[in-house]
């Protein structure tokens, strides 16, 4: 399932050439993935910090292909995948659109770690929410 919000660039994120900064991009890319976690895969970061469970990331890949310029209303897309090798991270699909164009495209992957340290798992509630999503066939 694909996931979209809609944002609209605002005049502090524009640089000196008129087109938004590139800092921006997995900024806006973040905050759909945030409501995404949490709306449709049911994971609240802040009571799951609570418990001990933080959802972190540990890589992302970005494309940038077009700019966006101040005021410009644009949607972000989020779609969640599994890993192909069956390792305890998600990856996240995310295209920033324009117009029907793509201006950006990315893939976050992250994954859940203990508070207190030790090794990355998803917990089995949040599993149950993706268990029907597809692979992720290319490299991150």
């Amino acid at each position: 399932m694909e996931y979209s919000k809609v944002y609209t660039v605002k005049e502090e994120h524009i640089d000196v050439q008129g087109i938004m900064d590139g800092l921006y991009y997995p900024f806006y890319m973040e905050y759909c993935r945030h409501d995404y976690i949490r709306e449709v895969l049911g994971f609240d970061f802040e009571e799951q910090a609570e418990k001990g469970v933080y959802m972190v990331l540990s890589q992302y890949k970005i494309n940038f292909l077009r700019s966006l310029k101040k005021d410009d209303v644009f949607s972000v897309t989020c779609a969640v995948y599994t890993d192909k090798d069956n390792l305890p991270r998600l990856h996240f699909k995310q295209s920033i659109v324009l117009n029907g164009k793509v201006m950006t495209k990315a893939i976050f992957t992250g994954t859940c770690i203990p508070a207190a340290g030790g090794r990355p798992f998803l917990p089995a509630n949040l599993q149950e929410k993706f268990e029907d999503a597809p692979q992720l066939d290319v490299e991150v």
